[in-house]
Order: C-alpha cells, then structure tokens, then sequence
C-alpha cells in the first residue's frame, strides 16, 4: 500500500561496521549495502526498473566495488520491483536471493496488481509519485532460501533467516554477524506503523518478532525496511503492540462481530491507526476461520 513520510532522502550512513543504508522517497522505503572483500551485498531494490537505475547510479559513490549479490526481504513491489537492473536480464547478472515463498506470493498478490495498473494506465505516464510500471517487468529470486543461508563476501559472511510468518510468510532476514546488525525488511518499522498489507499473519507476527528479539544483544542494530534504525528495545515494544492487535482480532472473532464491524468494535483498544485495521482483521478472520471444524 502506498506510504509518504515526508523523510529527506539521505545516501549512505554507515549504520554499523561496513553496513549502509539510503532512505529513499517515495515511500521512504531503505536500500542497504554490506561491504566485504569481494564486493558488496545488496538489500531491496525498490518499485520499479526506474528506481532500480537509481540505486545502480548510486552505488558509484562506493567506488569500483562489484555488486556480488541482491536479497530480497520479502515480495512486496516496493522491495524488489528493481530486480530487473540487478538480475539475469542485466549488465551484472548477479545472484537474487529470496525466500522460497516469494514466487507464489508474486502470483498472487503482485502479478495481478500490477496487471491492474497497466490495464489502467495503458500507455499513459504514472501521476505523482506512483512507481512507473509500463514496461515493468517482474524478476523473481534467483536463490531460493528455506529457513538458512550463508554468503560469504570474503572476509565476513552474511546469514540470510527466516524465522516465521508475519508482515509476509516470505520475510527474509539478513544478519552481519560481525557487525551485530540485521536487515528486516518491513517485519519491523519505524517511520510508521507496522503495515498489514497483502499477504500479512497478524496472528503470527508478534511470535516471529519475538524470535528474533531472542537473539538480539543489548547493543544489536536492527535497521527496518522503512526509517531509521532501531535497537532491541524498540523491537519488543513492537512485538507488543502486534500481540495486542492479535490478541483483540482473536477476541473479537470468538465473540462473533463480523469482521466488517470489528474495527469499530475495537475502539480504541488497537495500538496502531484504524486505517490498516480491516486489514489486519480480515487476514486474522481468515486463518481463524479456517481453522474451525468442519462438518
């Protein structure tokens, strides 16, 4: 779903020990970079070939350092609609790694909206700050990751973990182990409320997050894939917040309210704004139902 903070754009802080990030507008959505020996690591590439370039250019300020691998944190538009000017289809053909789940989830939600906007906008340019999706072509992973996976960038090595289901059932965390850092996409954020968007585990989030929270340091960097980064303390107080919207779509649910009313029935019981509560319930709803007997 769209999202504009209003953030500058700022290229290049260095987060942790060789570890960058740019914010980006629209969306203020983050690109980040591990530095090693042989080359640099590249995380999210943004919502369109356009933005994809932009990044490309961006990299230049490195230096002559070759881009060895592209990660994915999860299928959504504004993380990987870049794939194209990284991939098979480009000058660097490098390596995308992504979870396992990204391709269905593709076909699923980010294939048919994408259909929708082209069939749309024909051969009209997009207004405003909407991404540009005329000629776009969608590129998948290219490595598949089920739960682990190590790259090695020479003289560190990276491990991308997938530790459950939650904004996606395909979020890929990366963690720089010598930096004490992870990448978490949008399993976390911090420039505005957690988003229940297409394909979200409402119910599942706050265990995921917890996950994590328990390998985490006191002095561990999370960088989000929306905003600046956040430490340990943060991550709990938002694991928090999830349960407690968990736990009223669970309540509200065993005591019957349609899923069309629950949000006003929520009050002012939800921790984040109402907008992306219908969301929310809807794909609690969802998994609550199908988890009734049948028969």
């Amino acid at each position: 779903m769209p999202r504009a903070y209003g953030v500058p754009v700022s290229r290049w802080t260095e987060v942790a020990d060789g570890v960058l990030q740019a914010r980006y507008q629209p969306l203020d959505v983050n690109v980040l970079v591990v530095r090693g020996s042989d080359g640099l690591l590249v995380v999210d590439t943004r919502s369109s070939h356009q933005e994809g370039a932009e990044i490309r250019r961006d990299l230049r300020a490195l230096g002559d350092v070759t881009v060895r691998a592209v990660v994915n944190t999860h299928a959504h538009y504004d993380h990987a609609f870049g794939n194209h000017l990284f991939g098979p289809a480009s000058d660097l053909d490098v390596p995308i790694y992504g979870h396992e789940r990204v391709p269905a989830h593709l076909d699923e939600y980010e294939r048919p909206m994408v259909a929708a906007w082209q069939a749309e906008h024909g051969d009209a340019p997009p207004a405003g700050d909407e991404p540009d999706w005329r000629d776009l072509v969608i590129t998948p992973p290219t490595v598949l990751v089920g739960e682990h996976a190590v790259l090695d960038l020479g003289d560190r090595v990276v491990e991308l973990v997938h530790l459950g289901r939650g904004h996606t059932d395909n979020d890929l965390l990366v963690h720089v182990p010598d930096a004490r850092t992870w990448l978490v996409g949008d399993l976390l954020e911090e420039s505005g409320p957690p988003l229940y968007g297409s394909g979200s585990h409402p119910l599942d989030w706050p265990a995921t997050v917890l996950r994590l929270v328990e390998r985490l340091t006191a002095d561990t960097v999370l960088v989000p894939g929306h905003g600046v980064a956040v430490d340990p303390d943060f991550a709990r107080a938002q694991a928090r917040d999830l349960a407690r919207v968990a736990e009223l779509i669970r309540e509200l649910h065993a005591a019957g309210i349609p899923a069309a009313d629950a949000v006003a029935a929520g009050g002012d019981r939800w921790p984040f704004p109402v907008d992306n509560m219908g969301h929310a319930l809807a794909d609690g709803y969802r998994q609550l139902d199908a988890a009734l007997p049948t028969g």
